[in-house]
């Protein structure tokens, strides 16, 4: 019995003592001089980082604001590329733009904050813990904790005989255990080892394995696992271990950076951690602070004075413990299923991984706060019930590929169906750029200018079925422009064009952009018959924001143990799949789309953005869409009915708008993309001839040299032309 004892305690104490959560985190926030970002976006960083805005930033995690100037006392974290101590900056932010950044070793290029925790992978048993090293515990929590419950530790090896003598004569007379006399080597065996069951033998096999682990181990080593072991109280299903968790979960800090009294209401808890409860019963848990800060005056670890000036301080508890909500869960959803392609579950949720993710948390407060909004305000009207109507987006980063927020639903909180992944909606308009694009790539036929017939038509496809398109509004509109078509998102000229090149070609481009279509090929994909999911869509457009090159969605940025080592790495990756000339003409296609086209809501309320996006509607408005892009950040949209049902709105009217409340507070830059060297700007009239911009209803396109037209148009000047000419 002795031997297997003695075995298991080494085997389990020398191996993994502890399976670890995976924690993930959203991306840190790089603050420099020059960098856009508005007040409002740095202080809703701060608060998602836990850090509390305050009088004075005199502790880590806390800040003060009076307007645009921050003083900011950061944290030290441990990045994978070094660790980062904690210091006071001052930002001064002026117009949008960051003017200035000061540290206390002077001017500072860059600061980068400790980034928010967002999430937890967690065992199926729910234990969580922050391990802590012994070095870096507070020596006034250690006296605290030695005092108070083994003022012997480091003399005794294990047990204190008298205090057994003493329980046991109490629990014979019993007949069971009813005192206890452990040390805290016994505490940490019965909390390791053991079950909860108080019999006699259990307390003798726990003496019996407490003189074993002394025997093998030191007292620090000892002391520092119990400090990691502890139980100090239930969040829910999930169990609250060791003073390192236990110093966020009740006060939203690190251990370290704790004040006495915070530290001394830790250590009373360890007693008993529910009937200690400062959230639950404040008053007993302040009687028992107090009890702990005597003891320390007692023993002259602080003075008399100072005792009674900490015990005179409330108990500082935060109301809600923030720090450890999973938040973000759409998020947080898509970087498991990304982690899941190099990570076994298991490791995911034992091995203490540290996930550092992309999520950008005030772009994701600006996206669900669209959303929610523009629903209610859907909803508001006749027709629509209220809670009726879904939604899903995402925003990324065009320069990168990173995604920085995800809704999938107008409930971010809800961790059911996740439409941003996994709702299949047809896209409708969304995937007129790809059949367009199909026509610039053949420029020896196709340019911004040439005629389509815009008049209904019928087509037999292979099936001998008769395949037979209409515009939205019923109409048809004769001859028209290749990029009008585009911008008025004209079908039957789309069909047409789309079947003049074949759907070959169009799937051909479409499989580059991203969009993945596979045979057989119908007519119909010409007009968006196609069902993707948000994330799906976001990743076609990346390929327009991206002017032709490809770059993979991602979510995680790097995985790190917690010693920090760098275990992977997923960097930016890029694949030219489509010319640069071809994509700055569509772009700027897109981008007339967004000014005057079905997307000019865009483009009257932020003419400045200059931003390109395409509107996409489906059959009875069962889907409404909107992919747009600025020079910095992709937005796409979804809204609709889980049972697709018709709704009575478009993409302009049902996603548009979300789109617009993100970047009509996103600190974003406009897109202006390089004009190829042979690619010129020319005025068009509409019947598809070179005009003058001084012309009716002329307007400028762009034309790789010796495509553009040859033929001159009669000019009739426009009334305001003739007016101010005259």
């Amino acid at each position: 019995m002795s031997a297997w004892l003695d075995y298991r305690i080494r085997q389990q104490f020398e191996g993994k003592k502890w399976t670890l959560p995976a924690r993930v985190y959203a991306r840190p926030l790089e603050l420099y001089p020059g960098k856009t970002l508005s007040e409002r976006a740095l202080q809703e960083e701060l608060e998602v980082a836990n850090y509390r805005r305050v009088q004075r930033a005199d502790r880590p995690g806390s800040y003060t604001q009076r307007g645009g100037f921050f003083r900011i006392h950061t944290r030290s974290f441990n990045y994978w590329d070094g660790a980062i101590d904690s210091r006071t900056v001052e930002v001064v932010i002026d117009d949008g733009i960051i003017q200035r950044l000061q540290g206390s070793d002077g001017e500072n290029a860059l600061v980068r904050l400790d980034p928010a925790q967002i999430a937890a992978i967690y065992p199926q048993h729910q234990e969580d813990r922050n391990l802590v090293r012994l070095e870096d515990v507070p020596q006034t929590l250690i006296h605290a904790l030695l005092l108070i419950e083994d003022q012997d530790f480091f003399e005794h090896h294990g047990v204190r005989p008298l205090a057994i003598a003493r329980a046991m004569v109490a629990n014979i007379k019993a007949g069971r255990a009813v005192q206890g006399g452990s040390t805290l080597t016994q505490q940490l065996v019965k909390n390791y080892f053991l079950s909860r069951e108080r019999t006699l033998t259990r307390k003798a096999t726990e003496a019996w394995m407490s003189l074993l682990l002394e025997l093998h181990y030191d007292k620090p080593e000892i002391l520092e696992a119990y400090l990691n072991e502890v139980f100090l109280g239930q969040d829910g299903e999930r169990a609250i271990h060791g003073f390192g968790l236990a110093a966020t979960y009740y006060f939203d800090r690190p251990l370290k950076d704790l004040g006495i009294e915070q530290q001394a209401l830790l250590v009373a808890m360890v007693k008993g951690a529910s009937f200690y409860d400062p959230r639950r019963h404040p008053q007993r848990a302040t009687t028992r602070r107090n009890l702990v800060l005597d003891q320390l005056a007692a023993h002259e670890v602080i003075d008399v004075d100072e005792a009674a000036r900490l015990k005179r301080r409330p108990l500082g508890v935060v109301d809600k413990p923030r720090s450890y909500r999973n938040r973000y869960l759409v998020f947080v959803d898509l970087v498991r299923r990304q982690l899941q392609r190099d990570y076994p579950e298991e490791a995911l949720q034992t091995e203490g991984l540290h996930v550092f993710t992309t999520l950008a948390p005030s772009v994701q407060a600006r996206l669900e706060m669209a959303t929610v909004n523009h629903l209610g305000r859907l909803e508001s009207g006749p027709g629509l019930p209220g809670g009726s109507l879904q939604s899903a987006g995402l925003i990324t980063d065009t320069r990168s590929g990173e995604v920085l927020a995800v809704t999938g639903g107008r409930d971010a909180d809800d961790a059911g169906f996740n439409r941003a992944l996994d709702a299949q909606r047809q896209i409708g308009s969304l995937a007129k750029p790809a059949v367009y694009l199909s026509a610039l790539l053949k420029g020896d036929t196709y340019h911004a200018a040439t005629l389509i017939d815009d008049t209904q038509f019928d087509h037999l496809d292979a099936q001998n079925k008769v395949w037979s398109p209409q515009n939205y509004d019923r109409q048809d509109h004769g001859q028209v422009m290749l990029s009008e078509a585009l911008i008025r998102s004209y079908n039957v000229a789309t069909a047409r064009l789309g079947l003049e090149m074949g759907l070959d070609s169009v799937a051909d481009t479409m499989n580059d952009l991203g969009l993945a279509v596979e045979r057989p090929y119908f007519p119909s994909m010409l007009l968006g018959a196609i069902e993707r999911s948000p994330y799906q869509v976001a990743q076609y457009f990346q390929t327009f924001a991206g002017e032709g090159f490809y770059m993979p969605l991602r979510s995680v940025r790097e995985v790190v143990t917690p010693s920090g080592e760098r275990l992977q790495r997923y960097p930016l990756e890029l694949e030219q799949r489509l010319p640069n000339r071809e994509m700055y003409l569509i772009n700027r296609l897109l981008q007339q789309v967004v000014a005057r086209g079905t997307a000019q809501r865009i483009g009257s309320a932020l003419p400045e953005l200059k931003a390109a996006g395409k509107t996409g509607t489906t059959n009875d408005g069962r889907d409404a869409w909107f992919a747009g892009f600025s020079g910095e950040h992709l937005g796409v949209v979804w809204v609709g009915r889980d049972d697709n049902t018709p709704t009575p709105l478009t993409g302009s009217s049902g996603a548009l708008p979300i789109w617009l409340g993100v970047f009509q507070h996103l600190d974003s830059m406009p897109y202006e993309p390089r004009a190829p060297r042979d690619v010129f700007e020319h005025w068009i009239a509409p019947d598809g001839r070179l005009s003058a911009d001084r012309c009716e209803n002329a307007v400028q396109l762009p034309f790789i040299k010796g495509t553009e037209p040859d033929k001159l148009a009669e000019c009739r000047e426009g009334f305001f032309k003739r007016l101010f000419n005259w």
